[in-house]
């Protein structure tokens, strides 16, 4: 029975890692074992990071809110709860967007949540 190389699979799989690993530095980036570790390692935290991108924005956009709706007297918790009770259906992406660029409109939120 003819010895079994791997040859195309194993190339195939290399080269699928070292693609991976390109802007590494050093060894890292053309070595096989090295490679895999870094990359297995920068798959990880891209995985997490992609998570922790969500909440740093929604913590973003609830610290903006809570300044305009302080500036307009009234607490960010307060407000949300306005909003709700009053079926607006904003988000906190376009209620930070709207606190930053139209603070004619938000006023005009704030006050909603107020007369509820």
């Amino acid at each position: 029975m003819p010895r079994a190389r791997r040859g195309f699979k194993a190339r195939q799989r290399r080269n699928k890692v070292l693609k991976l690993a390109k802007g590494f530095v050093g060894g890292r980036r053309k070595l096989f074992r090295s490679a895999v570790e870094t990359v297995q390692r920068a798959l990880a935290f891209a995985y997490r990071d992609r998570k922790v991108r969500k909440r740093e924005f929604r913590k973003l956009w609830v610290v903006r809110i809570n300044a305009a709706a302080r500036e307009n007297g009234l607490s960010y918790s307060r407000l949300i709860d306005g909003l709700n009770k009053a079926s607006v259906g904003l988000d906190r992406k376009i209620l930070a967007e709207l606190a930053v660029s139209d603070a004619a409109t938000f006023a005009a939120l704030t006050g909603l949540a107020k007369g509820v």
